[in-house]
């Protein structure tokens, strides 16, 4: 048995196959992976990595196996699948995902191919471990895939804690004790037992206060999209496979990228924090659904007719789209007055999160200080936005606080 010392949990104690997975080569690359990608150039500590995070979700997925008395190669399998949950991610976590997904058709959850070979693949063989079996949990199927990945998953209560640790901000801050010890299995369905509708809002007000503040701070947005934006360049100058950068970590793309003549310019950018500037920031409701649905194609399109109203190289402009408002936590289940009920029709909580999440959404024009209010201007002909009202509500939320560093 080996004994971690952890951030979060404090003392973590690994045996049987997960012992013998962390020192596999799959396992020990996400030493080298920032849980938070770029997060880091606004909160300086946020620099946790996706290690510390697995270690986080074996401890959570252990203790919740216990307080459902659950034991044997079953329990095994979801041990395995705990440890190794994020093998699938690509250099910079979430950063680059969609990048690698549009070229690969592999999501970061999709492992199969992982566990066919290697050192992972001997040691689940060691434990009589069935690799395809240990990936379907992985991809949150079955019952106890639901302990995973799914509403109530114990991957979701460790990264709130972890990042709101790490980050310095309070918000992600959960009862997960509480969280695991109430689980249940219902119909075969995961269920947060009788009494607590208020420990399952707690989950969802956590990742909703949390996504304004960490996940889609402004400065996190811009460089994540410049780091997106500069991937899409590596592959086009065939510096690198689409299936060589799913296996970078962090310091393999950063290296590739400066290295890269293509690139090398948005390297150096990120390398010394010289970040684009928000030349458009608009709410939801300012913002025409043909673009609010688009996909990457039409996206790119966007981005150069922008640049040529703008009369600026094609590189100088980034449309960031983020995804429709959305709150998977809401149908997380609990048991009240002896019935199954999802979240959403329990709590009014919900309705009030979905609002402010609608009202936290924002579409971002991205472009080199110089060029900010010409690439705004023509973002505005191009989209068809109202840029006097979007101007006045990017200067509204600029400040020498926090908030713009």
């Amino acid at each position: 048995m080996a004994t971690i010392k952890d951030s979060v949990h404090d003392h973590i104690e690994v045996d049987g196959v997960a012992e013998a997975l962390l020192d596999t080569p799959e396992v020990q690359r996400l030493r080298r992976i920032k849980q938070l990608g770029t997060v880091e150039l606004v909160y300086p500590s946020a620099n946790h990595t996706r290690f510390e995070h697995s270690l986080g979700v074996y401890h959570l997925a252990t203790r919740a196996l216990d307080h459902l008395n659950m034991a044997g190669k079953q329990a095994e399998r979801v041990r395995a699948a705990a440890i190794l949950h994020d093998i699938g991610h690509a250099p910079f976590s979430h950063n680059v995902e969609g990048i690698v997904a549009r070229h690969t058709g592999k999501m970061h959850d999709d492992v199969g191919d992982l566990l066919e070979s290697g050192e992972v693949a001997r040691v689940l063989a060691l434990h009589d471990l069935d690799p395809d079996r240990i990936a379907d949990l992985v991809a949150g199927k079955g019952e106890l895939g639901q302990l995973v990945s799914g509403e109530l998953d114990v991957d979701r209560m460790d990264y709130l804690v972890r990042d709101a640790h790490h980050t310095g901000v309070p918000y992600g801050t959960i009862d997960h004790g509480r969280l695991v010890r109430e689980l249940r299995f219902v119909d075969g369905e995961l269920v947060l037992a009788s009494g607590n509708v208020q420990t399952a809002e707690s989950l969802l007000l956590a990742r909703a206060l949390m996504n304004p503040v960490v996940y889609n701070h402004h400065v996190a947005r811009i460089s994540k999209a410049m780091l997106r934006e500069a991937t899409q360049k590596l592959l086009a100058a065939d510096a690198t496979t689409p299936e060589e950068l799913r296996r970078m970590d962090d310091r393999d793309l950063t290296v590739a990228l400066r290295n890269c003549e293509a690139t090398a310019g948005f390297a150096r950018k990120l390398d010394v924090r010289q970040l684009y500037k928000r030349a458009i920031w608009a709410e939801l409701h300012d913002v025409p659904d043909d673009i609010v649905d688009a996909d990457h194609e039409t996206i790119r399109e966007f981005e150069a007719a922008i640049a040529e109203r703008a009369d600026v190289d094609p590189e100088s402009v980034i449309l960031d789209v983020p995804s429709r408002p959305a709150m998977r936590e809401s149908t997380s289940r609990v048991v009240v007055n002896g019935e199954v009920r999802q979240l959403g029709t329990q709590s009014t909580l919900v309705g009030a999160l979905r609002r402010a999440q609608r009202e936290q959404w924002r579409l971002g024009v991205y472009a080199p200080e110089a060029f900010e209010e010409q690439v705004g201007q023509a973002a505005e002909d191009v989209l068809g936005l109202d840029l006097d009202a979007l101007v006045v509500d990017v200067r509204q939320g600029v400040n020498a606080t926090l908030d713009e560093f």
